[in-house]
């Protein structure tokens, strides 16, 4: 598939300079590139890198007309007018994604090329990493559901307990007090309960504000819309263990989708997502997202919601690509100026002209390419997700045998009492 499949696409107009009119078309944005092609003649009347431009503003022209500008190289000014939705939204992705740079496509092609033996090598390690990992994960959630089978023993227990407890009650009791147990007794051991239970809670909350459900696990700027694309805004996605949060560019929280509250996440494109939350009788909670560094958020949402990530007909077209992240600001990489210092260098003479050839490729040859330290980018951040999550269990079941500790030491000083009480009834 080409990689000038558009991340983005908007109906407007450009005004062309030399004929001094504006043409209606299509304004897109690839992962390299902007471009304007004519609704009519299907021409590309503009077509730009993202690492060519200088400066994105919204204008007026003939100080009237609302207008977008794209300065690029070579002091050359594109005038973009009639935008829908709005000229807002297409400013604000057109800023994002040329503020992250994305990878270039000579990039690209060198990381393919190269595989070299270090990067394959720390990439099995990583590997073989996880899947220790998630072995310990199964592990641990075996020993969970055995914990909450304890507990639900327990509280078969304590239900028997509850039911002795009445029964000697009633035995208790004078023969001329027909009501079952005594009226101080009965406030003793509501004030027991009271105890207890606010002592349970106030331990609950302190394991709460240890846990770790809330810990971060990436975080990337994004544009933001509920719903549809008319109010794209500037703001940022991040990826709890337990939750989605949405935040504007304050980081003030706009919206937080709790994870067993998620239905849906839909892939649009690498670059592209929805979140959605259903609701019987009442709108959907929904929203966009698009980021330029959405392919480092989608390894970590694909292991967490497994069942509830789907991937559009559109997602399609950019499979056959290497996902990128975005480039560096000259959108030169750092092979480039090796081989520059290194062809300035003056070598020694003593060097043969054969292993001359032979140095020269040793020296150039990165030890990792850029798509194996991308790949181990997203690895290492499903070990992330894999280790918080792991945390956060092994904090549940500590928490479950405080619980069955104290639970235990309730019903043996119970039935402790218990037999005391019937002791003295013989």
């Amino acid at each position: 598939m080409s990689r000038d499949v558009p991340i983005h696409s908007w109906p407007g107009s450009y005004y062309i300079n030399s004929e001094k009119r504006w043409e209606n078309g299509t304004l897109s944005l690839t992962r390299t590139t902007v471009r304007f092609v004519s609704s009519q003649s299907k021409e590309s009347l503009a077509s730009f890198r993202l690492s060519r431009i200088m400066e994105i503003k919204m204008e007026s022209s003939s100080f009237i007309f609302s207008t977008l500008t794209v300065l690029e190289e070579g002091n050359v000014k594109h005038w973009f007018g009639s935008l829908k939705p709005n000229r807002v939204v297409v400013y604000n992705v057109l800023e994002h994604f040329w503020r992250e740079r994305l990878l270039s496509p000579s990039s690209e092609a060198r990381g393919a090329e190269s595989q070299p033996s270090k990067g394959r090598e720390l990439i099995n390690l990583v590997a073989g990493a996880q899947r220790r990992l998630e072995d310990t994960g199964r592990v641990l959630s075996h020993q969970g559901e055995q914990f909450d089978n304890m507990m639900q023993g327990l509280e078969k227990i304590d239900s028997d307990l509850g039911v002795a407890d009445k029964l000697l009650s009633e035995l208790e009791s004078p023969s001329w007090w027909p009501f079952g147990k005594l009226p101080w007794r009965i406030q003793q051991e509501a004030k027991a309960e009271d105890a207890a239970r606010a002592a349970a809670a106030a331990a609950a909350a302190s394991a709460g504000r240890g846990s770790s459900k809330n810990k971060v696990i990436t975080s990337i700027p994004a544009v933001v819309s509920k719903g549809g694309d008319t109010d794209l805004k500037p703001g940022c996605l991040l990826v709890l263990v337990s939750a989605l949060e949405v935040r504007d560019t304050n980081c003030q929280l706009l919206h937080r989708f709790e994870r067993n509250e998620i239905d849906e996440i839909r892939v649009h494109s690498p670059y592209e997502i929805t979140v959605r939350q259903r609701f019987i009788g009442k709108p959907d909670i929904c929203y966009r997202f698009l980021s330029a560094k959405m392919p480092e958020a989608l390894s970590v949402l694909e292991m967490q919601y497994k069942k509830k990530v789907e991937f559009s007909s559109e997602y399609a077209s950019f499979k056959a690509t290497p996902l990128s992240s975005p480039c560096d600001a000259e959108g030169k990489n750092w092979n480039e100026d090796l081989l520059q210092k290194c062809q300035e260098t003056e070598l020694p003479v003593e060097v043969p002209a054969g292993e001359l050839s032979q140095l020269q490729v040793h020296v150039l040859q990165p030890s990792v390419s850029q798509a194996e330290a991308q790949e181990l980018k997203q690895m290492l951040m499903q070990l992330k997700n894999l280790a918080l999550e792991a945390e956060t269990e092994l904090e549940r079941q500590d928490d479950a045998l405080d619980a069955l500790t104290s639970s235990t030491d309730r019903s043996t000083m119970h039935i402790e009492k218990h037999t005391c009480r019937m002791k003295r009834l013989l």
